[in-house]
C-alpha cells in the first residue's frame, strides 16, 4: 500500500488544499526504518524494466502512469534516493509528501453561525433556497443564462476533491457515480467524507434546491483527498491523467499550495513533482480537456518572487534563495481563478492570491465588508468574531455529514475560498461546451476572458485578471 510518510516543512515541497479555509499539516516522521515514499519522473518513457530497477535500488512500485513517465515508490533503504538517481534514464526523484487538511475551528472566538435559515425539507419541491446564491446569480444575470443553456449530461466536470455525495437530492441526477473512482489506497469508493467536493459540485451542477451555473451538466469524482485529507503528487497526477483518458470535457482542481524549486534540485534539474505537474496538465489539454484551478488562499502576489520568498520567511522560517511557485496555478495551460466578493467590484477576497497568472475572477466569498477592512489594515490581528457567514458562498454538503460550522444547515454549507471560485469557472466552461463541443480549451479561456465583467481597473489586471466571469455573456457573445 502507498503509505507517504508526513514531513517537516524544510524540505523542499508543500502541498495545500486551496479550499475554504484548508491548509498544511505536516509533522516530522517517527523512525529511522519506517517506509517512504516516493516519486519518480523518467526522461521519456518509462523502461520496460521498471520494477527491476526500483527493487535494485531497494524500493517496490506502488503507481505507474505510463503517460506521462511518472512513478511512485516506496521504500524502507535510507539509501533508495541516492541509488535511483543513480540511474540515467530518471530526470529527477524526490520523496513524496502527503497533504492534510486543516480545517477552521469552530471552537475558536467566531462569527455566529447561520440558524435562522429553514432546514431543508425534501418533500417539498417548491422550497428552495435560490435567494442565498448571490453569486450564481450574478454570474449568470440573477439565472438568464439558464433560459439559454443548462448544459446537457453529455458535457462532463470532473472534480479532482475529496468525492462526493452521489445521493443528495441537488446533485443525484447529474452525479456520475459509476465513473467516478478514487486514488485514496484504502478507499473503495469516490464518496465524500470531507465536505469540499461536494460543495464544489453543487457550483456546477446542482439542479434542486440550489442551482448550479449548468443544472443539467455531468459532475465525475476523482478523489484524491481522504476524509481528514492527506493526498499524494501521484494521486493527483494519476487522476488528472485518468480524468483525460475519460474524456472528460473540463477538469476543476479546488487544491494547489507552494512549491519551491532550488536551482539543480537533486543534480537532476527540476523537481519530479513539477514535472509530473506540467506533463499531466499538458496531457489533458492536449486531449482537448479545459483546466480550471484555484489560485490559493495565500493573499500572495504570485508574480512576485519577492514577495514569496517572503512568504516562506514569515510562515515557515525559510530563507529560500531559488524560485518558488504555486501550483497547479502557475502550471502553463490552466485557467487560474482568483476570488471576487459580494460587495466590491474593486476589492477581490481578502485571502485571494494574485499577479500576473491570474486569468479571471469568480464569486468565492468572504467574511463581508467589516472583517475585510480589518484584515487589509492588520492580516495578523485576532477579529474572528467580526466574520459574517453570510457573504461566503453557497452550495451543496454532504447530507450525511455533521453541519458545517458557519450554519446549522443540513445538507448545505457556507464556504469560501479560491476553491468557491473555480468551480464556478469550471461550470462556465462546461456550459461553454455543452453548446460548442468542437471549441479546443484556448478557445474556452480566451471566450471567458472576452465576456468578463470588467472589475477592478479598467482592462487586465492583477486581481481579477480579465474580470470577473460570466456566463450570460458568454452564451450571448
Amino acid at each position: 500500500m502507498n503509505r507517504a510518510v508526513r514531513m517537516v516543512l524544510s524540505t523542499t515541497l508543500v502541498l495545500g488544499l486551496a479550499a475554504s479555509a484548508l491548509s498544511v499539516v505536516q509533522t516530522p516522521a517517527s523512525g529511522k526504518s519506517k517506509e517512504r515514499a516516493y516519486l519518480i519522473a523518467y526522461k521519456n518513457d518509462i523502461p520496460s524494466d521498471l520494477e527491476e530497477r526500483i527493487e535494485e535500488s531497494g524500493g517496490s512500485v506502488e503507481t505507474v502512469i505510463d503517460e506521462v513517465g511518472i512513478v511512485s515508490a516506496t521504500s524502507d533503504d535510507p539509501d533508495f534516493l541516492e541509488k535511483i538517481r543513480e540511474d540515467k534514464e530518471v530526470l529527477a526523484a524526490e520523496e513524496e509528501l502527503e497533504i492534510f487538511l486543516d480545517e477552521e475551528e469552530p471552537e475558536a472566538a467566531d462569527g455566529q453561525p447561520i440558524t435562522d435559515i429553514p432546514q431543508p425539507d425534501w418533500d417539498d419541491p417548491d422550497q428552495n433556497y435560490y435567494d442565498l446564491q448571490w453569486d450564481i446569480k450574478r454570474i449568470t444575470n440573477n439565472f438568464k443564462s439558464h433560459e439559454i443553456s443548462k448544459g446537457n449530461s453529455r458535457t462532463v466536470v470532473g472534480i479532482i476533491d475529496t468525492g462526493l455525495d452521489f445521493d443528495h437530492p441537488d446533485l443525484r441526477d447529474n452525479a456520475d457515480e459509476e465513473g467516478s473512482k478514487t486514488f485514496v489506497p484504502g478507499t473503495k469508493d469516490a464518496w465524500d467524507q470531507n465536505g469540499h467536493g461536494t460543495h464544489v459540485a453543487g457550483s456546477i451542477a446542482a439542479n434542486g434546491k440550489m442551482l448550479g451555473v449548468g443544472p443539467n451538466l455531468t459532475v465525475r469524482a476523482y478523489r484524491v483527498f481522504g476524509a481528514t485529507g492527506g493526498a499524494q503528487q501521484s494521486w493527483i497526477t494519476d487522476a488528472l491523467v485518468e480524468a483525460a483518458n475519460d474524456g472528460v470535457d473540463v477538469v476543476n482542481m479546488s487544491l494547489g499550495g507552494w512549491r519551491w524549486m532550488a536551482h539543480n534540485y537533486g543534480e537532476k534539474g527540476d523537481s519530479a513533482s513539477m514535472v509530473a505537474y506540467h506533463r499531466a496538465v499538458q496531457y489533458a489539454v492536449k486531449k482537448g480537456v479545459t483546466v480550471v484551478v484555484a489560485a490559493g488562499n495565500d493573499s500572495r502576489n504570485l508574480g512576485s518572487l519577492h514577495d514569496m520568498q517572503e512568504y516562506w520567511k514569515e510562515t515557515y522560517g525559510l530563507d529560500i534563495k531559488g524560485p518558488s511557485r504555486v501550483v497547479p496555478a502557475q502550471i502553463p495551460g490552466v485557467i487560474t481563478v482568483s476570488s471576487s466578493n459580494e460587495w466590491s467590484e474593486d476589492e477581490i477576497a481578502f485571502y485571494s492570491n494574485y499577479g500576473n497568472p491570474i486569468d479571471i475572477a469568480a464569486p468565492g466569498g468572504d467574511n463581508g465588508p467589516e472583517y475585510d477592512r480589518l484584515y487589509r489594515q492588520d492580516p495578523k490581528g485576532d477579529y474572528l468574531d467580526k466574520r459574517d457567514f453570510r457573504y461566503r458562498a453557497f452550495s451543496t454538503y454532504p447530507t450525511y455529514l455533521p453541519p458545517y460550522f458557519t450554519s446549522n444547515l443540513k445538507g448545505y454549507a457556507f464556504m469560501h475560498g479560491t476553491s468557491m471560485a473555480a468551480p464556478k469557472v469550471a461550470g462556465i466552461a462546461a456550459v461553454i461546451k455543452s453548446e460548442h463541443p468542437d471549441m479546443k480549451p484556448s478557445q474556452v479561456a480566451a471566450l471567458i476572458k472576452k465576456t468578463a465583467e470588467d472589475f477592478g481597473k479598467r482592462g487586465q489586471d492583477k486581481y481579477f485578471g480579465a474580470g470577473e466571469a460570466n456566463i450570460y455573456n458568454a452564451l450571448t457573445e
